[in-house]
């Protein structure tokens, strides 16, 4: 399969997933080998691949451990210049669903690497700490502290970002 990600001539469009997985108050991250931030466990929709499809997927392929999806928590919009791509202009439509473990959680290892090829590491930060850390997407730091019922939509526009009710 291939990943959904559209080249078009102002920039690329982007399909992704990621994992809300939180344990004992604390959230389960990815950082990359010299990547500023931490990032969630996720990554790109496959072609033909439903988006739930794609987030069990991906977090078996980066955390060895097979998850059920509890539920869909948030819809981010993302406009931004990507460095990592020779600074392309991106548009990325992301949906974050929140996880179970299916098994204990002493089993989680990190099998994927970056864009790039870098080497990955999972790492659990602390929910009531998230403001000590780059992470993205950035509304973590607030919205995993009391999760809504509901699906909440974000919106990021030139570095700021808009919670859309």
């Amino acid at each position: 399969m291939k990943d959904i990600s559209l080249k078009t001539d102002p920039g690329v469009f982007i399909f992704k997933v990621g994992a809300v997985i939180i344990h004992d108050g604390k959230v389960l991250m990815v950082k990359t080998d010299g990547f500023p931030y931490y990032y969630t466990v996720g990554g790109r929709v496959e072609f033909g691949e439903t988006s739930e499809d794609a987030v069990l997927r991906e977090v078996f392929e980066e955390t060895n451990v097979v998850f059920k999806i509890d539920r869909l928590a948030f819809i981010h919009e993302n406009f931004f210049i990507a460095d990592f791509m020779d600074n392309t202009y991106c548009h990325e439509i992301a949906l974050y669903y929140i996880m179970k473990p299916s098994c204990d959680l002493g089993k989680v290892l990190c099998n994927s690497t970056g864009f790039h090829g870098e080497k990955e590491s999972l790492h659990w930060l602390p929910l009531d700490k998230l403001s000590d850390y780059p992470i993205f997407p950035e509304f973590y730091r607030t919205e995993l502290q009391n999760i809504n019922k509901e699906v909440v939509h974000f919106i990021t526009k030139d570095g700021t970002t808009t919670r859309v009710v």
